[in-house]
């Protein structure tokens, strides 16, 4: 098969996918005035013929904007866990807004570099910004530490409760948390895939408003701008497939770096699926 044929294949099955997460999102989007991409990871399938508990488990962008109508929201669906992904640098700059006695979890393993630093080399590209990217969803020397805390509170914390996951945009280091965490569930690579990619619909006039905020300011090409805001299938692919190269597969993964043993796998799915 030509290269050009596969090529219009994969876009084709990604389109199939965003489009069929999307037709859900009146039920998985929780719309917030302060925060994008929240949304539940509720309803979606198991590959066993369970599904994920609905109002156990969210993914969400940065949350320090949350108004008081927001926090009412989260206190209502009794969101009193939260996993921040972001570097110290980043929580300290916009610290989470949350609802008094919240658990709060910063887990900022691979997320301390320099960010203007970061901004600055991307200022000598005309292209290539989905090459970067790659290269930082393969870097996975950084999963364990980052993972690990998102797994315990989800195994210790009360049934009665739910946990947010989140970072800056909810796109890359959320990408991968809820990723990993769908497949411990049993969820298929396609549905979590399907996820993955809906933070495009998610982040649409967010994502195009920072492409050209990059490109007029920071004098980013924009196209290389929209390469690190999009989120892409060969980016998430490449996680799984530096995972599996690192570790054998992604259940040795689970298993040896976050301490997910059958029991323990069991004791999740006991409490998040239905």
């Amino acid at each position: 098969m030509k290269k050009s044929s596969i090529f219009l294949l994969d876009f084709l099955l990604v389109g199939l996918l965003v489009n069929a997460q999307v037709s859900d999102s009146n039920m998985r989007h929780v719309p917030l005035q302060g925060a994008t991409n929240f949304r539940d990871l509720g309803g979606y399938n198991t590959t066993d013929g369970h599904h994920v508990k609905w109002g156990k488990i969210y993914r969400s962008a940065d949350i320090s904007k949350l108004t008081p109508d927001d926090l009412s929201s989260l206190a209502k669906r009794n969101i009193d866990y939260v996993i921040d992904l972001r570097g110290h640098d980043e929580s300290a700059k916009a610290p989470d807004r949350m609802n008094p006695h919240t658990d709060y979890t910063l887990c900022p393993a691979g997320s301390d570099q320099n960010l203007s630093d970061w901004m600055k080399s991307l200022q000598n590209l005309q292209s290539g910004g989905d090459s970067m990217m790659i290269v930082y969803y393969g870097k996975t020397e950084f999963f364990s530490d980052r993972y690990r805390a998102l797994f315990e509170k989800l195994l210790s914390m009360p049934d009665s409760d739910a946990l947010l996951l989140h970072c800056t945009a909810g796109k890359d280091r959320t990408g991968i948390g809820t990723a990993l965490l769908l497949y411990s569930l049993g969820v298929s690579y396609d549905t979590i895939m399907a996820d993955y990619l809906a933070t495009n619909y998610y982040r649409q006039a967010e994502n195009k408003r920072m492409a050209q905020v990059m490109a007029q300011y920071m004098h980013i090409n924009e196209q290389v701008a929209r390469d690190i805001m999009s989120a892409r299938k060969e980016y998430l692919d490449e996680a799984f497939r530096a995972i599996k190269a690192r570790y054998g597969s992604v259940d040795q993964f689970l298993r040896w770096q976050l301490g997910l043993d059958e029991n323990k796998i069991a004791i999740l799915k006991a409490k998040y699926l239905d």
